[in-house]
């Protein structure tokens, strides 16, 4: 749970925006992949679980 605690610690607002960074970024990375053009395809992942754990934030500050 270490990496989750800084993003609960963001507001609202705040992770929403990080949401949209990390969307644009999954995007560029597909591209990025599908042109051949990836050097970490590592970061695919990392992108992926980080926008989960901003989603899970989200949904928790919405219930509470």
């Amino acid at each position: 749970m270490a990496k989750a605690t800084p993003i609960r610690e963001l507001s609202p607002d705040e992770l929403k925006v990080r949401l949209r960074e990390l969307k644009e970024e999954a995007l560029n990375l597909r591209l990025q992949q599908s042109t051949g053009q990836i050097e970490n395809t590592d970061r695919i992942r990392i992108v992926r679980r980080e926008k989960a754990r901003v989603l899970t934030a989200l949904n928790e500050k919405a219930s509470a």
